[in-house]
């Protein structure tokens, strides 16, 4: 098998470690591998697979002779990835900055593996936001047995979604609660934001800035991508994004209303049957997806499956997945397994 000459920008990062981690773990056909990161992460050391290697400093000439770049997300990805596409790398981006460019794919490899052909319009794929891709996975099996027409989503978004800092101010609140201390706020909603507040033992409703509509750039991205993703405008969607304080690993609460009638068993057939999904729907047994499960893993869980009986056709369900691996790092991944796969590089 070919082995491709790869570089990771963001390399220090949770999703840079992740790329690491399942490089390693899924075998990927790598030659060469490149650590790209900010000034201030680079000369750090990583080791990784016998090998130690020093973080670079990215700039717009790192990717002379890079065939894939993975980018982990970020600010950089608007100024390096049409450098990285330029020297001739295929560009597989965490980031929002290229998702609802008409000319870059947006894809989710089980669900919409066909965008990918569209690749060469600018050397960019886009990997959809982490909440898209796990509520996307659940409703794809769906989708193909009747046209969906509303979608109502309420996300449990762990603090991991913020970043390092994030979850060190959640463990610290923590300590700080049992020892009576003075719980501080620096992080959450947002490190730029003028406000910040507890996370631990709260929710916060706010996850990205509000829009002029007073929905939030994270529900938003939910809507419009969900919507690229299945090619399909006319899906009526509504989203509530709501950080809770859990390290790891998003759940979501999705209410679907079909064209036709979808039965219940159906429903958990077509999901159980399809690739990356596990159905944890036992309601005798009190078995159902949480974060606890699904942290660490590559699969989609659902479960809580039901009729919605305030509807003609609507059926309930909840999802977990871990957003920094399939929300991110592996779903990254598996679009560049694909290309190899099917020869596109």
């Amino acid at each position: 098998m070919k082995k491709y000459n790869v570089a990771i920008l963001g390399a220090t990062g949770a999703v840079g470690q992740e790329f690491l981690n399942l490089i390693e773990e899924r075998h990927f056909p790598y030659a060469d591998l490149k650590l790209l990161a900010s000034k201030r992460s680079a000369g750090k050391k990583i080791e990784f697979m016998g090998k130690e290697y020093t973080v670079e400093e990215a700039t717009k000439d790192s990717f002379k002779g890079v065939e894939i770049a993975l980018f982990a997300g970020g600010a950089a990805s608007k100024e390096f990835a049409p450098a990285a596409a330029a020297a001739g790398a295929v560009v597989i981006d965490n980031s929002s900055t290229f998702r609802m460019d008409p000319d870059v794919p947006l894809v989710v490899p089980e669900v919409n593996p066909e965008a990918i052909k569209d690749w060469k319009k600018k050397g960019i794929i886009a990997n959809p936001n982490c909440s898209t891709i796990i509520m996307v996975m659940a409703l794809k099996p769906l989708y193909d047995i009747s046209h969906i027409e509303r979608i109502v989503v309420s996300t449990y978004q762990a603090v991991s979604g913020g970043g390092k800092e994030a979850m060190a101010e959640l463990e610290q609140q923590v300590k700080d609660s049992v020892a009576g201390n003075e719980i501080k706020a620096n992080i959450l909603p947002g490190a730029k934001f003028p406000k910040h507040y507890q996370i631990a033992f709260n929710l916060i409703p706010q996850i990205d800035v509000f829009l002029d509509n007073d929905y939030t750039k994270e529900e938003m991205k939910m809507v419009n991508e969900t919507k690229k993703i299945f090619s399909d405008d006319t899906i009526r969607i509504t989203a509530t994004t709501v950080r809770v304080p859990v390290y790891r690993s998003h759940a979501e609460s999705v209410n679907v209303e079909f064209k036709d009638d979808v039965d219940v068993a159906a429903a958990k057939k077509a999901l159980a049957a399809f690739p990356g999904v596990i159905v944890r729907d036992n309601p005798a047994e009190q078995e159902y997806p949480m974060p606890l499960f699904t942290s660490g893993k590559t699969d989609v869980e659902v479960g809580r499956i039901r009729r919605d009986e305030s509807i003609e056709h609507g059926l309930n369900f909840w999802v977990c997945g871990d957003q920094i691996r399939k929300g991110a790092a592996q779903n990254a991944l598996q679009i560049a397994e694909y290309m190899i796969e099917h020869e596109m590089i």
